[in-house]
């Protein structure tokens, strides 16, 4: 029998093994038939027994799921890089920000404005030790490294040495500008 049918059934037998299990001070043990999976009517409880059930199986329902997910990102290239959380975070930390009208507004939300700048630099070093791990940063000698490679392989085509010198002399300067 199901949940719905049993909530006021009452028993026919007194020995009947689906009986509420609870004692009534004045009368005695409950007539009503026990909800599926408790030893208690609806009136006497059997119901949270049905509910525990239910939220369970949601629970168990939303792990799967979850694991999935999981399984899906764990699988993708994109989650060596946390770029895009980084991004999120900035976003978030703006919204925080314009969403504020006068100082008292910024006073307001300066506890969770912290935290995300928290959260915010730590994943940043969290990405940038990635990146590091990956290979995919470039510190400063292998960019002259690289830039040396460049005028090298320039010099193949360029022959007009005061040229080269002044492609140099550019590309270093660029250099000393973005470092």
């Amino acid at each position: 029998m199901s949940h719905f049918e049993t909530i006021w059934e009452r028993v026919k037998d007194e020995d009947d093994p689906r009986r509420c299990q609870y004692i009534k001070p004045t009368v005695g043990q409950c007539y009503n038939v026990v909800v599926e999976g408790s030893e208690y009517c609806p009136a006497h409880g059997g119901n949270r027994a049905f509910k525990k059930q239910q939220e369970k199986g949601l629970r168990n329902y939303r792990l799967t799921k979850f694991k999935q997910r999981i399984q899906e990102l764990s699988n993708s290239d994109e989650i060596i890089s946390l770029r895009e959380e980084i991004g999120i975070l900035r976003i978030l930390i703006e919204e925080k920000i314009n969403s504020c009208n006068d100082k008292t507004d910024l006073l307001l939300i300066s506890g969770p404005l912290s935290d995300l700048v928290m959260k915010s630099e730590k994943l940043v070093t969290s990405c940038n030790r990635i990146e590091a791990k990956l290979g995919n940063l470039l510190d400063r000698t292998k960019i002259v490294t690289m830039a040396q490679t460049f005028v090298q392989i320039i010099s193949n085509y360029v022959t007009d040495e005061s040229i080269l010198e002044a492609i140099s002399n550019e590309i270093t300067a660029t250099l000393n500008e973005e470092t």
